[in-house]
């Protein structure tokens, strides 16, 4: 299993280094639009007041991954306890097979389910589930939206991340700081408008694919240290079993030396 992994591992991070150039690109394009004066302020760029918000939980389809997908529930529910304390209600919107029955196991509001994703995942395949939430935000539903992933820093280290992807979120950078604009051919509103949906589609596709190179790492790693407890655990056994059998020999031979010592 160890080496099935490390070589469905190698796989996805190929995938996930291929679209991450267009996933940082768009998202640097949104950032400019955040910070900028448009022509145009698509709802989704407006803040409101957060009365409910929304969560798309990225988890894997299966177990046997570590703590990969424990870390990224801890870390959405200590979110969700901070709304609760606020008064801010949450809906859940989960992908992958394993988010679903732990969060309706805590009672929390899922609006959309997507299971099997699969080791290969399709954006077709995603859209359903975006679409309620961002439906759900552009009808007024939820004031706010995050995305909670597990983000691959390397083959030993994933990192969960709940991060806002509605409203468009300002940067800190300073380089976005001097508030330009771009020109709109031929409208400002069709254009941003679909530039927003690509970005949310384009974020949620590289959170699935870059979480699915994270359940393959600590696949890996959960299977690696499993074989070397078990061998760990054999030794220890094999050592137990020796003192056993070399006692019951010694025993039975101070029988028989006592035994003729009596005749």
């Amino acid at each position: 299993m160890q080496m099935v992994a490390a070589s469905k591992m190698r796989r996805t991070q190929d995938k996930m280094r291929q679209g991450k150039p267009y996933s940082e690109r768009i998202r640097s394009v949104i950032s400019h639009l955040a910070n900028s004066n448009a022509e145009y302020r698509h709802p989704f760029m407006q803040e409101r007041e957060v009365k409910r918000v929304g969560f798309i939980i990225v988890s894997s389809d299966r177990g046997l991954c570590g703590g990969l997908n424990v870390n990224l529930f801890r870390s959405v529910v200590k979110q969700i306890a901070e709304c609760d304390a606020k008064g801010i209600e949450c809906d859940l919107g989960v992908i992958g097979n394993k988010a679903a029955p732990f969060f309706r196991s805590i009672g929390g509001n899922i609006v959309s389910v997507m299971n099997d994703v699969g080791e290969a995942p399709a954006l077709a395949d995603l859209i359903g589930g975006i679409r309620v939430m961002l439906e759900a935000y552009a009808d007024g539903k939820i004031d706010r939206l995050y995305l909670a992933s597990n983000e691959f820093e390397n083959t030993m280290t994933q990192k969960p991340v709940v991060r806002q992807i509605l409203p468009l979120d300002p940067t800190e950078d300073d380089s976005y700081q001097h508030r330009w604009d771009y020109i709109y051919e031929p409208d400002a509103r069709q254009l941003i408008e679909g530039l927003i949906l690509r970005f949310v589609e384009s974020q949620v596709f590289q959170a699935v694919v870059e979480n699915g190179a994270c359940e393959q790492a600590a696949k890996m790693i959960a299977m690696k240290n499993a074989t070397e407890n078990a061998a760990k655990l054999i030794d220890e056994l094999q050592l137990i079993y020796n003192n056993a059998r070399q006692a019951a020999i010694t025993q039975e031979i101070a029988e028989i030396v006592s035994g003729a010592a009596a005749v």
